[in-house]
This record gives structure tokens, C-alpha cells and sequence, in this order.
């Protein structure tokens, strides 16, 4: 070949490697969100959308991640288990990065299962269950919200010093969440007698008005002053609304567990005025605690969507940045290098510290016990959703369980004793 020909053709290699890496460089980062767009939990799931979008949106705002942006793929799940797997796959085969969402402990631990089948690491935003990073719990599983037995500590902290004594009754959803909840919640307001405080269970998913109205009618028909609706999404907004109809808020403290945002306002304050519950964030925690980055998130986000956020959508923002800042700090999109920049890692964005504990990849984070205000304090907010109260705060380090215990739970469902 003559000087003129190899000039020609390493000008054409030299463009053709530049065309590649521009090709590269503007190809999007996708994140995988499997999250409820329909069925009982779909307005978490929106929650969950809209503080992912604003995540993925301020990150390309600022460069994006290794210089290409990111975009968000996502699928309904519909709280169905099967569902969530089948649509893992799907996004697998799309190419994700990494996976996260859910609005159910059944539908998380399914789909983080599948995950692992793809090596992809997989970050649970609302799924309470203590089985999620307990006896379910592998090494491609991130839960960034707290557990039911981090819940249960904060309200137990709470209700044995205002309730001791008091006879209690459990209306309970009939499935991992809620199994997990209720022992929680025996286990730390002293109510383990099932025959003085009684329970009955709500079939999960699909289950009938008349069979939520059944069960609150058996609590009416007890002698309870303390009546736990381990109940969420649609179920607890049926169960408060059938309460209220008969009167049961004039007799008895009625406790949900876990409260969001969404659930409240869809019940309505009148009813949920008065009812205690848990959180791992709410929107005033910022201003009450004076944490400047999560009021900022706070008001860009009530901006956005003519809305404040909830506990599902701050999970979702945080996931977002803290699997971006992961890839980061690894200089790769490896899941094991991921996970290893995660595991032990401390950091501040919401509210105050929080980590990713290495045993069990638990997010250990500071989680409140709160009240829901009358109708009129509420109405006193912009967007009318003043709703939470802070009555009771515990460290992370004070509500999670330790390693030990976390031991003895997978020893009990024999199974390994190390995250696989």
C-alpha cells in the first residue's frame, strides 16, 4: 500500500474509533424500575416513578454518569410476584443497568431473586417485610427503606410507655409484610398473648370489601383499646373508612404501622386524624430537623408535581443517586464492584446519616413514630397534606436488628449464614 493509501486508511480507523466512542458517550445508561402502575398499591408506584424521574433528570442536568445520560425503563408489576419476575426478564433483555421499585415485600423478594439470575443488583423502595434482608435477604439485594422490625421498635418505644397494659387487637394482611409486622409488633408492645389480643387475617391480594369489613367487625366486637391495621394501600383506606363508620376512633387508638403520604390523603384527614404509625421519612422531616438537601428535593419536588413527596418517592430518588455514586466510586457498572462500593458506605442526602450495612445490605437510617394532625392543621399546608406529626424518633443503629439476631433469623430458616 502506498504513504497515501495507509494515510488514507488510518484517517478512516482514526474516524471510525472516534465515531464508536461518540456513539458510546451519547448511548443512555438505562435503570430498570419495576414498580405497581395498576392494582391496590399503583399510587406508591407513582410516587416511586416521579421521584426516579427527578433523580434521573437532575443527574443528565449535570453531566450524567461517565458523560451519558440516564433513562428510566420501567414496567408494571401490578403487586403480582410472577408478574415482577417476567418483567426482570424483560428488562434484562432491554440491557439495565441495575433494577429497583416495588410497593410489595412479595413482589421485591421475587423480583430481586430473578435479578440475581441476571447479575444485576436489585434495590427494594418499598418493601417492609423483615423477610426482605432477613431470611430472604442475597448479595444482589439493597433494601433503602427501613423493616417491619424497624417500624414495630420505634412504635413499641412509643406505645409501652402511653398504652402499657391495653388490650390490642390485629387486622392483618395475609402475606409476607404483613406475617412479619404483626410478630414485630407483638414482640415490642408485649402483646405476644394471641388469646387476650386477638387477630384475624385479610386475604393479599384481591381481597373483598365484605372480608375487610368482616375483620374490622371482629375487632369491634372485642374489648380492644388498641387496634392495629396491618393493612396498606387501598386495604388500609377501606379498613380506616369502614373504622370510622363504626365508630371505633372514639374507643380505641387505632395504630397502622406504616403510614405514607398517599394513603392519607386518600382515606382523608378526618378519618386518619388521630391514628399513630411509622416512617422511615416524611416531607417535613427537613424542616423540622433542618436538613437542607432534603428540603430542597422537598420543594423541587412539590414544584414538579403540584404535590408533596412521599416516603416512596424520596426511596426512589435516593436509590437513584446512591447506585450512580456506587458506579462512581467503583469506576465501573460491575454488580459485585457495585455492591462492593455500596456495602459499609455513610452518607447524608435526606435527612441525617445513613449506611448500607455489609452483612445484610439493610439501610440502616434514623425512623420516626408519628400521629396524624387534625383536619384543620392539615389544611393549613399549600398543598393540604400537613398530615405527619413526629412523636417518637429512634437511631438506626437502636431500631434495626444486630447481626446476632439477623443470625439466629437465618439460622431458624437454616438458611446461609452469609449473604450468597
Amino acid at each position: 500500500m502506498s504513504k497515501q493509501g495507509l494515510k488514507y486508511w488510518g484517517c478512516a480507523v482514526l474516524a471510525a474509533v472516534l465515531l464508536v466512542s461518540v456513539a458510546r458517550a451519547a448511548t443512555p445508561i438505562k435503570l430498570g424500575l419495576n414498580y405497581p402502575h395498576t392494582g391496590e398499591y399503583r399510587e406508591e408506584g407513582l410516587m416511586q416513578k416521579r421521584g426516579a424521574l427527578m433523580a434521573v433528570e437532575e443527574i443528565n442536568a449535570a453531566g450524567g454518569l461517565f458523560d451519558r445520560p440516564l433513562e428510566l425503563v420501567d414496567r408494571d408489576s401490578a403487586s403480582q410476584p410472577d408478574r415482577a419476575r417476567r418483567n426482570v426478564d424483560e428488562l434484562a433483555a432491554e440491557g439495565v443497568a441495575m433494577l429497583f421499585g416495588g410497593a410489595s415485600s412479595g413482589v421485591a423478594i421475587a423480583a430481586s431473586d430473578q435479578a440475581r439470575r441476571h447479575n444485576l443488583l436489585y434495590f427494594g423502595t418499598l418493601t417492609y417485610s423483615n423477610d426482605t434482608t432477613g431470611k430472604d435477604g442475597h448479595l444482589n439485594m439493597f433494601r433503602e427503606c427501613y423493616s417491619a422490625w424497624m417500624a414495630a421498635r420505634v412504635l413499641g418505644d412509643y406505645l409501652k410507655r402511653e398504652y402499657a397494659d391495653k388490650s390490642y387487637f390485629y387486622v392483618t394482611a395475609d402475606y409476607t409484610w404483613g406475617h412479619t409486622t404483626e410478630a414485630s409488633m407483638r414482640e415490642f408492645t408485649d402483646t405476644t398473648d394471641t388469646d387476650r389480643h386477638r387477630s384475624v387475617r385479610v386475604p393479599f391480594p384481591g381481597a373483598r370489601y365484605h372480608q375487610i369489613e368482616e375483620a374490622v367487625k371482629a375487632a369491634a366486637d372485642s374489648d380492644a383499646e388498641v387496634l392495629v391495621l396491618v393493612l396498606f394501600g387501598e386495604q388500609m383506606v377501606q379498613g380506616m373508612t369502614i373504622a370510622q363508620q363504626m365508630k371505633l376512633p372514639e374507643r380505641m387508638q387505632i395504630v397502622v404501622p406504616n403510614l405514607t403520604l398517599s394513603m392519607v390523603e386518600q382515606t382523608g384527614p378526618f378519618i386518619m386524624a388521630g391514628v399513630i404509625g411509622a416512617a422511615p421519612w416524611t416531607w417535613n422531616v427537613p424542616y423540622e430537623f433542618d436538613y437542607a438537601r432534603g428540603q430542597r428535593f422537598v420543594e423541587g419536588f412539590s414544584e414538579r408535581y403540584r404535590t408533596r413527596p412521599s416516603t416512596s418517592a424520596a426511596s426512589a430518588y435516593s436509590i437513584v443517586y446512591q447506585w450512580k455514586e456506587a458506579v462512581e466510586r467503583a469506576n465501573s457498572f460491575n454488580s459485585a464492584s457495585v455492591r462492593r462500593a455500596l456495602e459499609g458506605h455513610r452518607y447524608s442526602l435526606l435527612k441525617d446519616e445513613q449506611y448500607w450495612r455489609g452483612f445484610d445490605h439493610q439501610n440502616v437510617q434514623s425512623v420516626y413514630a408519628v400521629r396524624i394532625k387534625s383536619r384543620d392543621q392539615v389544611m393549613k399546608d399549600t398543598y393540604r397534606q400537613n398530615f405527619f406529626e413526629i412523636i417518637n424518633t429512634l437511631s438506626g443503629d437502636a431500631a434495626a436488628p444486630t447481626h446476632d439476631q439477623w443470625i439466629a433469623e437465618r439460622r431458624r430458616h437454616d438458611r446461609p449464614l452469609e449473604l450468597q
